[in-house]
């Protein structure tokens, strides 16, 4: 009868063993894993990126003012075709060129009020003002600049001078915000190693993160978060998109 009993205990002892053995496993994983928990490393990742325009528009704008409206929707209707004839005759398409609508404006007040050696005095304006838009579009984005200038340059020649802007189209955020934000926690990564090698750990998994709000900078652009770290374009037709992501890594 004994010795039935004592292979059934050395198999009970046996369990209990690697019983308690794996309990002490995860008691001690559970431990460390607790106090991993507050081994952690805080950093930010940059990432930079410069954007050219798809297209661009040189804008032409002039205006006439008068108590005779005929008069001066006369004056503009023959201006703007000076001006597009001139456009057409320069190289640019047709196609390429668009004519706004002739705004009207009615003061119906015909006087104002002004400061004149030190007296407020009342002062005869013209009631109306027409006011015609022209535009050329370009997808010479490089070359934008100088043909605005030559327009200008003509114009004032020809007696059609005209307040002249360009302005740029980029392309949407959309299209580079993924590629942006996986560069700057690639970049986050490599200082939390950097800082794990100093601190002879090893990076671990990645606690919490948090993007940072994608910001533009350019010439007609400023971000005060680009800092002077951050060299911004000088062409009209770059921008620079800029995100710093912020990441807790887990040390271990």
């Amino acid at each position: 009868m004994e010795n039935s009993t004592q292979p059934k205990n050395n198999i009970l002892s046996i369990s209990l063993l690697v019983g308690m053995m794996v309990l002490g496993f995860f008691i001690y994983k559970g431990l460390k894993t607790f106090s991993d928990k507050d081994r952690v490393v805080t950093v930010k990742g940059l990432a930079e990126m410069n954007m050219k325009a798809e297209s661009a528009t040189i804008q032409l704008r002039f205006s006439y003012s008068s108590d005779d409206l005929a008069n001066i929707i006369s004056l503009a209707e023959n201006k703007k075709d000076a001006i597009v004839d001139y456009l057409s005759k320069s190289g640019f398409k047709r196609n390429d060129i668009s004519t706004g609508k002739l705004d009207v404006y009615d003061r119906q007040d015909y006087y104002e009020s002004r400061w004149e050696d030190g007296h407020q005095v009342q002062v005869k304006v013209d009631r109306y003002r027409v006011t015609q838009t022209i535009n050329v579009n370009s997808k010479d984005v490089e070359r934008t600049e100088d043909k605005s200038t030559q327009i200008n340059l003509d114009l004032v020649k020809k007696d059609l001078t005209s307040t002249i802007t360009t302005n740029y189209t980029f392309p949407e955020l959309n299209t580079i915000k993924p590629q942006l934000i996986a560069e700057s926690t690639k970049n986050a990564r490599v200082a939390g190693e950097q800082f794990a090698n100093d601190s002879e750990a090893k990076l671990g998994k990645i606690k919490t993160a948090s993007q940072g709000q994608i910001t533009i900078a350019g010439r007609y652009y400023y971000d005060e978060e680009m800092g002077e770290s951050s060299e911004t374009p000088n062409e009209p037709y770059i921008q620079k998109a800029r995100v710093v992501s912020t990441i807790v890594f887990f040390l271990e």
